[in-house]
């Protein structure tokens, strides 16, 4: 069992920056795999982010790259988000994502990650 807990998400203006965290309780080892996700009202659940433990292999959704980069420190159990340049559109709640077990790539999909956290509010605006 995996317990994710997030903070950091606040209300900032187009252009700001943000950096979300995510504690993990639980046994997560090099190999495994976390995510970020979001979902803005009205619309389905999307993966932001992902990074496979120890590796430090990422994967990034296209509109976010060059802008979010996500890391994880394995002395703290914490995954993080940076949020840079930040537009209206990034305006959703986010959540922190986890599998157990050896994955040579982490990918986006919902269906992969059966722990979750409650998800922290990050709202953009103009």
């Amino acid at each position: 069992q995996v317990q994710l807990v997030e903070s950091g998400g606040d209300s900032v203006q187009a252009g700001g920056s943000l950096k979300l965290s995510c504690v993990a309780s639980g046994r997560m080892y090099s190999g495994f795999c976390m995510a970020w996700f979001r979902q803005a009202p009205g619309k389905q659940r999307e993966g932001v982010a992902t990074i496979r433990i120890g590796a430090e292999d990422t994967y990034y959704y296209e509109s976010v790259k060059g802008r979010f980069t996500i890391s994880h420190d394995s002395l703290k159990d914490t995954l993080y988000l940076q949020m840079n340049s930040l537009k209206t559109e990034d305006t959703a709640m986010y959540y922190c994502a986890a599998r157990q077990g050896y994955a040579r790539f982490c990918g986006p999909e919902l269906g992969d990650y059966p722990y979750w956290g409650q998800g922290t509010q990050v709202t953009v605006s103009s």
